[in-house]
């Protein structure tokens, strides 16, 4: 990899380590330490997601306009001030409008760097892309790991901690990120009349394969959420829940050779390795349905960690190579927005489901959800076949 990326990879990993000593716990701390009920809980990072939503679009505008250093240092700026602002008070209201400025901040972040990792590498293809997710896995497993046991002596440490990976993070941005060269990528980002016109039928492939991974986040995000209170409710110790979270990133970052010949050697389509990942998570949520002690879910996010493998770095990959020049911010920002979208709905619509039903009936609904994005996917380039810049995107 070039040095550029390597400098990503690492600002990645500790921006994920900060935000991993959280966000696995945020249901958890809401329903728990602030007694709040589960819908209540979904709908608070449903707040969170949607300024992140928001976040990550200005976030890929602004890279196409003023490039990923800026992007990376105002998302930044704006993430360390409410963090801050969230050690020093988190009780339930500033609670709520600081994790939504945390939100809206470092959605700005993503986009500009999953870009900046496509802009320094055009030639690795999937490569940068799986990379930058590698290094978001690790610093799930470390973050995760050592939030779990800083939240067994205090919740009030999380905060801490969260604050002072981002300061590192902050560091590394001004120290490493002003010299990285993105020649071409921020040509006119207002593209003509005949340009848009040129590139319609790209920009409809992209939100129609987004559909579908919206609905995969859906059904993903029900592990940071519903069944993290679920394990909860059987008697799961804290810290055995955010193991699981550790052997998720962990198993990512060691399975990574596996699945790197699986792609390389037997299925080099992009299209065909969402499309199998999408099947292991259906897979996974019948196996979560059936468990009850700690060694079930421990299988069941084993098999789901194998599906996001192919899944997750799939669709950046894919919009990388359907966004016309100067736009490939804006690209990842759709992308990064509908994963948060998916982080959006996802702890609404399944703590409604199990305050109204069970979670039985929850993972039947999540496994149909995941058929629809399964048919989705088999379909979305489909219907632009006369279109060479689609289906090479897709192709390869």
């Amino acid at each position: 990899m070039p040095k550029q990326l390597w400098l990503l990879v690492i600002g990645m990993m500790v921006n994920v380590t900060g935000s991993s000593f959280l966000w696995p716990l945020n249901t958890i701390y809401i329903h728990d330490q602030l007694g709040k009920s589960l819908s209540t809980a979904g709908l608070v990072l449903m707040l969170n997601s949607a300024a992140s939503v928001i976040g990550n679009l200005m976030g890929g505008t602004m890279f196409d306009k003023k490039g990923g250093y800026r992007t990376i240092l105002a998302g930044l700026s704006i993430t360390i001030l409410a963090l801050f602002g969230l050690t020093l008070m988190h009780s339930w209201i500033p609670y709520i409008l600081f994790l939504a400025l945390v939100g809206f901040g470092s959605g700005m972040i993503f986009p500009a760097m999953f870009a900046m990792g496509g802009a320094v590498w055009p030639e690795g293809g999937r490569k940068a892309f799986n990379a930058i997710y590698v290094a978001q896995n690790a610093g799930v497993a470390i973050g995760s790991a050592l939030g779990g046991l800083v939240a067994s002596y205090s919740f009030s440490y999380i905060f801490i901690a969260n604050l002072l990976m981002y300061g590192i993070f902050l560091m590394i941005a001004v120290l490493g990120y002003r010299n990285i060269n993105v020649e071409g990528i921020r040509q006119s980002s207002i593209l003509s009349e005949n340009s848009r016109i040129k590139n319609k039928n790209q920009f409809k492939a992209l939100l129609i394969l987004c559909s579908g991974y919206l609905l995969c986040w859906i059904t993903y995000v029900q592990w940071q959420s519903t069944i993290a209170s679920y394990t909860q409710q059987l008697h799961i110790p804290l810290k055995s829940y955010s193991l699981l979270w550790t052997i998720n990133g962990a198993l990512i970052v060691l399975g990574q050779p596996i699945v790197g010949v699986i792609v390389k050697k037997v299925l080099p389509s992009t299209k065909k390795q969402i499309m199998l990942g999408i099947t292991i998570f259906m897979v996974s949520f019948v196996v979560v349905g059936f468990a009850h002690q700690f060694s079930g879910f421990l299988i069941a996010m084993i098999i789901l960690t194998i599906g996001e493998m192919f899944v997750w770095p799939a669709v950046p990959t894919i919009a990388n190579k359907l966004a016309p020049k100067g736009r490939e911010g804006f690209y990842q920002g759709v992308v990064n927005s509908t994963a948060t979208g998916g982080r959006m709905l996802g702890p609404l619509i399944g703590g409604i489901m199990a305050d109204g039903f069970d979670m039985k009936t929850l993972f039947m609904v999540l496994i149909g959800l995941l058929v629809i994005a399964f048919l989705i996917t088999t379909v979305f380039d489909k219907i632009f076949k006369a279109d060479s810049n689609v289906t090479k995107a897709v192709a390869s």
